[in-house]
């Protein structure tokens, strides 16, 4: 490995990342910053790309061919929908799909264009280390389905429709978009999130202070898994 790529969606998500290192050197590229940093010899970029698919996709896009990343992990938080996930608890993307790409009106199912594919698998190798380093820090985590989409989804009916339509555990606003760019781009890939909010949360939770205290579990784990890496 030459560079590894670790990304966010949200500055609350790189955040903790970032205070793990010293001599961070930034660079302004595509309306966007990029914190450039080495760890115990390995250089390491890292980014948050703003919330949704398409900044998601141009940053991923942007580490791995102006910065020349050739792994990357993403850390961040998602809506929990399997009910044994509760708030804090980590999931690693097995495979991830777009809720929200619908040309069903054309006869195909739902999450499918006509070159692409439905689900989009993440790097074994990557997901292996992760669930060792879990083994050894006794933590809770599990594998499993990861829906995308460009919408925070609080609809009771919505969940329920992305979970029985693509047997997904958690959502969220970014991953299958950088899936599909690592996919194309063949650069192996790992989608860790923590939970930070669920399927049966009331509407008067205090979803900032949930995403603080997620964000910090997903980054130290994730830092965690960068030492192994290494």
């Amino acid at each position: 490995m030459t560079k590894l790529a670790i990304m966010g969606a949200m500055q609350e998500e790189v955040e903790p990342l970032l205070a793990f290192f010293d001599n961070v050197k930034e660079t302004k590229f595509a309306d966007n910053t990029y914190y450039e940093v080495n760890y115990n010899g390995l250089d390491i970029v890292i980014a948050y790309s703003k919330i949704g698919k398409v900044f998601a996709s141009l940053t991923a896009s942007t580490m791995i061919q102006k910065f020349g990343c050739d792994t990357l992990l993403f850390s961040g938080v998602a809506g929990g929908i399997n009910p044994k996930l509760e708030i804090g608890d980590l999931i690693i993307a097995d495979k991830l799909c777009q809720h929200d790409l619908d040309i069903t009106a054309f006869g195909h199912p739902h999450g499918f264009v006509p070159e692409g594919k439905i689900f989009v698998e993440t790097d074994e190798s990557l997901r292996k280390i992760a669930i060792e380093v879990a083994n050894e820090k006794n933590l809770k985590v599990i594998e499993g389905t990861i829906a995308t989409g460009d919408q925070f989804v609080h609809s009771t009916e919505r969940k329920e429709f992305i979970e029985s339509t693509f047997k997904a555990d958690a959502l969220e606003m970014e991953g299958a978009s950088v899936a599909v760019v690592c996919d194309a781009l063949k650069v192996p890939f790992f989608i860790l999130r923590a939970i930070s909010d669920t399927a049966d949360m009331d509407a008067g939770f205090d979803f900032d202070a949930f995403l603080k205290s997620s964000a910090v579990t997903s980054a130290n784990y994730l830092i965690e898994i960068v030492k192994k890496i290494k």
